[in-house]
Protein backbone atom coordinates (compact mmCIF):
# COMPACT_ATOMS: atom_id res chain seq x y z
CA UNK A 1 0.00 0.00 0.00
CA UNK A 2 1.53 3.23 -0.94
CA UNK A 3 -0.90 5.59 0.54
CA UNK A 4 -1.83 5.87 4.13
CA UNK A 5 -5.62 4.94 4.83
CA UNK A 6 -7.87 8.45 5.34
CA UNK A 7 -11.18 8.94 6.36
CA UNK A 8 -12.98 11.65 4.60
CA UNK A 9 -16.71 13.14 5.44
CA UNK A 10 -18.66 15.19 2.66
CA UNK A 11 -21.10 17.67 4.54
CA UNK A 12 -23.66 17.85 2.02
CA UNK A 13 -24.42 22.10 2.06
CA UNK A 14 -28.19 21.54 2.10
CA UNK A 15 -31.08 21.60 3.71
CA UNK A 16 -29.54 23.48 6.60
CA UNK A 17 -28.60 26.46 8.06
CA UNK A 18 -25.16 27.96 7.59
CA UNK A 19 -24.71 27.62 11.73
CA UNK A 20 -25.64 23.82 11.27
CA UNK A 21 -22.92 23.04 8.20
CA UNK A 22 -19.88 25.70 11.20
CA UNK A 23 -21.13 23.16 13.78
CA UNK A 24 -20.38 20.04 11.50
CA UNK A 25 -17.36 21.19 10.76
CA UNK A 26 -16.15 21.47 14.36
CA UNK A 27 -17.50 18.07 15.20
CA UNK A 28 -15.57 16.47 12.58
CA UNK A 29 -12.40 17.72 12.82
CA UNK A 30 -13.00 16.92 16.36
CA UNK A 31 -13.50 13.68 15.62
CA UNK A 32 -10.37 12.73 13.68
CA UNK A 33 -11.17 12.72 10.02
CA UNK A 34 -8.66 13.44 7.99
CA UNK A 35 -10.47 15.39 5.24
CA UNK A 36 -14.19 17.29 5.39
CA UNK A 37 -15.49 17.81 2.10
CA UNK A 38 -18.85 19.41 0.23
CA UNK A 39 -20.17 19.63 -3.33
CA UNK A 40 -20.34 21.96 -5.90
CA UNK A 41 -24.03 22.61 -6.92
CA UNK A 42 -26.56 25.08 -6.54
CA UNK A 43 -29.59 23.06 -5.73
CA UNK A 44 -30.25 19.88 -3.12
CA UNK A 45 -29.44 16.87 -4.69
CA UNK A 46 -31.76 14.53 -2.24
CA UNK A 47 -35.05 15.72 -0.39
CA UNK A 48 -36.58 19.01 -1.48
CA UNK A 49 -35.43 20.18 -4.32
CA UNK A 50 -35.73 23.91 -3.71
CA UNK A 51 -34.99 23.39 0.01
CA UNK A 52 -31.93 25.25 1.64
CA UNK A 53 -28.16 25.45 -0.07
CA UNK A 54 -25.08 26.90 0.33
CA UNK A 55 -22.26 27.79 -2.61
CA UNK A 56 -19.31 25.70 -2.38
CA UNK A 57 -16.06 27.81 -3.37
CA UNK A 58 -17.50 30.56 -0.82
CA UNK A 59 -17.84 28.16 2.12
CA UNK A 60 -14.17 26.56 1.22
CA UNK A 61 -12.85 29.71 2.10
CA UNK A 62 -14.76 29.63 5.57
CA UNK A 63 -13.73 26.24 6.07
CA UNK A 64 -10.44 26.94 5.59
CA UNK A 65 -10.41 29.47 8.45
CA UNK A 66 -12.45 27.53 10.70
CA UNK A 67 -10.18 24.64 10.84
CA UNK A 68 -6.64 24.28 11.32
CA UNK A 69 -5.83 20.15 10.70
CA UNK A 70 -8.24 18.80 8.35
CA UNK A 71 -7.69 19.34 4.65
CA UNK A 72 -10.98 20.36 2.85
CA UNK A 73 -11.94 20.33 -0.81
CA UNK A 74 -15.04 19.85 -2.92
CA UNK A 75 -16.55 15.95 -3.95
CA UNK A 76 -16.28 17.48 -6.60
CA UNK A 77 -16.22 21.07 -8.16
CA UNK A 78 -18.06 21.26 -11.78
CA UNK A 79 -15.88 22.41 -14.08
CA UNK A 80 -18.21 23.79 -16.18
CA UNK A 81 -18.86 26.39 -13.68
CA UNK A 82 -15.96 28.86 -13.28
CA UNK A 83 -13.17 29.64 -16.15
CA UNK A 84 -10.32 27.24 -15.19
CA UNK A 85 -7.87 30.48 -14.68
CA UNK A 86 -10.42 31.79 -12.32
CA UNK A 87 -11.00 28.18 -10.42
CA UNK A 88 -6.80 27.64 -10.33
CA UNK A 89 -6.84 31.27 -8.41
CA UNK A 90 -9.78 30.70 -6.44
CA UNK A 91 -7.79 27.24 -5.14
CA UNK A 92 -4.57 28.90 -4.74
CA UNK A 93 -6.20 31.57 -2.26
CA UNK A 94 -8.21 28.53 -0.43
CA UNK A 95 -4.82 26.74 -0.10
CA UNK A 96 -2.92 30.07 1.27
CA UNK A 97 -5.80 30.73 3.81
CA UNK A 98 -5.87 27.21 4.88
CA UNK A 99 -1.60 26.86 5.23
CA UNK A 100 -1.43 24.26 2.31
CA UNK A 101 -4.77 22.07 3.56
CA UNK A 102 -6.41 22.12 0.34
CA UNK A 103 -7.27 19.51 -2.15
CA UNK A 104 -8.44 20.19 -5.76
CA UNK A 105 -11.90 17.81 -6.25
CA UNK A 106 -13.09 18.58 -9.69
CA UNK A 107 -15.17 16.57 -12.37
CA UNK A 108 -16.93 17.10 -15.84
CA UNK A 109 -20.12 18.08 -13.98
CA UNK A 110 -23.44 16.17 -14.57
CA UNK A 111 -26.52 17.42 -12.84
CA UNK A 112 -28.73 19.82 -15.82
CA UNK A 113 -30.76 21.56 -13.04
CA UNK A 114 -28.01 23.43 -12.26
CA UNK A 115 -27.01 24.44 -15.25
CA UNK A 116 -30.12 25.15 -16.53
CA UNK A 117 -30.98 27.11 -13.68
CA UNK A 118 -27.41 29.48 -13.23
CA UNK A 119 -27.71 29.89 -17.68
CA UNK A 120 -24.78 27.44 -18.26
CA UNK A 121 -24.69 25.66 -21.39
CA UNK A 122 -25.34 21.59 -20.93
CA UNK A 123 -23.94 20.35 -23.76
CA UNK A 124 -23.41 16.31 -24.07
CA UNK A 125 -20.96 14.12 -21.65
CA UNK A 126 -18.26 13.80 -24.38
CA UNK A 127 -17.87 17.90 -24.71
CA UNK A 128 -18.14 18.35 -20.69
CA UNK A 129 -15.05 15.63 -20.46
CA UNK A 130 -13.27 17.56 -23.09
CA UNK A 131 -13.70 20.83 -21.71
CA UNK A 132 -12.34 19.23 -18.59
CA UNK A 133 -8.93 17.57 -20.17
CA UNK A 134 -8.84 21.16 -21.53
CA UNK A 135 -9.34 22.85 -18.23
CA UNK A 136 -6.78 20.68 -16.85
CA UNK A 137 -3.52 22.25 -17.94
CA UNK A 138 -4.68 25.68 -17.83
CA UNK A 139 -5.21 25.20 -14.26
CA UNK A 140 -1.63 24.08 -13.16
CA UNK A 141 0.03 26.77 -16.17
CA UNK A 142 -2.08 29.73 -13.84
CA UNK A 143 -0.78 28.18 -10.35
CA UNK A 144 2.49 28.23 -12.31
CA UNK A 145 2.45 31.91 -12.86
CA UNK A 146 0.55 32.88 -10.10
CA UNK A 147 2.34 35.35 -7.39
CA UNK A 148 2.42 33.81 -5.00
CA UNK A 149 2.33 30.65 -6.33
CA UNK A 150 0.65 27.20 -4.48
CA UNK A 151 2.06 26.48 -0.83
CA UNK A 152 2.84 23.17 -1.98
CA UNK A 153 1.60 21.11 -5.27
CA UNK A 154 -2.14 21.08 -4.63
CA UNK A 155 -3.13 17.30 -4.98
CA UNK A 156 -5.61 17.48 -7.62
CA UNK A 157 -8.52 14.59 -7.38
CA UNK A 158 -10.78 13.51 -10.27
CA UNK A 159 -13.91 12.02 -9.98
CA UNK A 160 -16.00 9.61 -12.71
CA UNK A 161 -15.49 6.60 -14.23
CA UNK A 162 -15.85 7.17 -17.97
CA UNK A 163 -13.12 4.59 -19.45
CA UNK A 164 -12.38 5.93 -22.63
CA UNK A 165 -12.22 9.50 -21.97
CA UNK A 166 -12.70 10.39 -17.91
CA UNK A 167 -10.05 8.08 -16.83
CA UNK A 168 -7.46 9.34 -19.36
CA UNK A 169 -7.93 12.09 -17.90
CA UNK A 170 -7.13 10.87 -14.47
CA UNK A 171 -4.34 9.39 -15.57
CA UNK A 172 -2.68 12.20 -16.90
CA UNK A 173 -3.38 15.09 -13.99
CA UNK A 174 -4.84 13.04 -11.05
CA UNK A 175 -3.47 12.82 -7.77
CA UNK A 176 -6.63 10.95 -6.57
CA UNK A 177 -9.15 8.96 -8.55
CA UNK A 178 -12.91 9.35 -6.97
CA UNK A 179 -14.82 6.16 -8.27
CA UNK A 180 -18.35 5.40 -8.05
CA UNK A 181 -19.82 2.04 -7.95
CA UNK A 182 -19.17 -1.17 -6.24
CA UNK A 183 -16.25 -3.00 -5.92
CA UNK A 184 -15.90 -4.89 -8.70
CA UNK A 185 -16.41 -2.08 -10.64
CA UNK A 186 -13.78 -0.06 -9.14
CA UNK A 187 -11.59 -2.96 -9.73
CA UNK A 188 -12.36 -2.55 -13.35
CA UNK A 189 -12.21 0.42 -13.85
CA UNK A 190 -9.07 0.81 -12.10
CA UNK A 191 -7.02 -1.27 -14.39
CA UNK A 192 -8.48 0.54 -17.10
CA UNK A 193 -7.15 3.78 -15.44
CA UNK A 194 -3.43 1.81 -15.09
CA UNK A 195 -4.08 1.16 -19.16
CA UNK A 196 -4.21 4.73 -19.38
CA UNK A 197 -1.06 5.52 -16.83
CA UNK A 198 0.98 3.41 -19.24
CA UNK A 199 -0.01 4.90 -22.15
CA UNK A 200 0.54 8.57 -20.53
CA UNK A 201 3.89 7.33 -19.01
CA UNK A 202 2.65 7.88 -15.25
CA UNK A 203 2.43 4.97 -12.74
CA UNK A 204 -0.91 5.83 -11.76
CA UNK A 205 -0.93 2.10 -9.74
CA UNK A 206 1.81 3.90 -7.52
CA UNK A 207 1.02 7.78 -7.83
CA UNK A 208 -2.99 7.69 -8.17
CA UNK A 209 -4.73 7.05 -4.96
CA UNK A 210 -8.24 5.19 -5.16
CA UNK A 211 -11.02 6.99 -3.36
CA UNK A 212 -14.55 5.61 -2.82
CA UNK A 213 -17.69 6.81 -1.04
CA UNK A 214 -19.04 4.54 1.81
CA UNK A 215 -22.39 4.26 3.18
CA UNK A 216 -21.82 1.17 5.26
CA UNK A 217 -19.75 0.39 8.46
CA UNK A 218 -16.14 -0.89 7.79
CA UNK A 219 -16.85 -4.28 9.16
CA UNK A 220 -19.15 -5.04 6.33
CA UNK A 221 -17.15 -3.28 3.44
CA UNK A 222 -13.42 -2.36 3.95
CA UNK A 223 -12.05 -5.84 3.59
CA UNK A 224 -12.96 -5.81 0.01
CA UNK A 225 -11.77 -2.13 -0.77
CA UNK A 226 -8.77 -2.44 0.78
CA UNK A 227 -8.06 -5.37 -1.36
CA UNK A 228 -9.10 -3.30 -3.90
CA UNK A 229 -6.74 -0.70 -3.37
CA UNK A 230 -8.68 2.15 -1.90
CA UNK A 231 -6.90 3.70 0.89
CA UNK A 232 -9.47 7.24 0.97
CA UNK A 233 -12.97 6.39 2.43
CA UNK A 234 -15.55 9.55 2.78
CA UNK A 235 -18.64 9.15 4.67
CA UNK A 236 -21.87 11.50 3.56
CA UNK A 237 -24.01 13.18 5.74
CA UNK A 238 -27.05 15.77 5.12
CA UNK A 239 -28.26 18.60 6.78
CA UNK A 240 -30.15 19.91 8.92
CA UNK A 241 -28.37 17.30 11.42
CA UNK A 242 -25.55 15.95 10.17
CA UNK A 243 -25.06 12.40 11.94
CA UNK A 244 -21.43 11.55 12.06
CA UNK A 245 -22.16 8.34 13.74
CA UNK A 246 -21.05 6.59 10.21
CA UNK A 247 -18.18 8.41 10.40
CA UNK A 248 -16.75 7.65 13.78
CA UNK A 249 -16.95 3.76 12.73
CA UNK A 250 -14.95 4.62 10.25
CA UNK A 251 -12.29 6.77 12.37
CA UNK A 252 -12.27 3.76 14.65
CA UNK A 253 -11.61 1.42 12.09
CA UNK A 254 -8.39 3.19 10.65
CA UNK A 255 -7.11 4.30 13.86
CA UNK A 256 -7.13 -0.10 14.57
CA UNK A 257 -5.15 -0.74 11.39
CA UNK A 258 -2.03 0.30 13.28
Amino acid sequence: MTHPIRIGVQLQPQHADYAQIRDAVRRAEDLGVDIIFNWDHFFPLSGDPDGKHFECWTMLGAWAEQTSRVQIGALVTCNSYRNPELLADMARTVDHISGGRLILGIGAGWFEKDYDQFGYEFGTAGSRIADLAQAMPRITARWAASNPVPTRQIPVMIGGGGERKTLRVVAEHADLWHSFGDVHTLVRKSAILDEHGAAVGRDTAGLVERSVGVGAPPSEVADALVAAGVTLFTVGTSGPDYDLSLAAEWVAWRDAQG
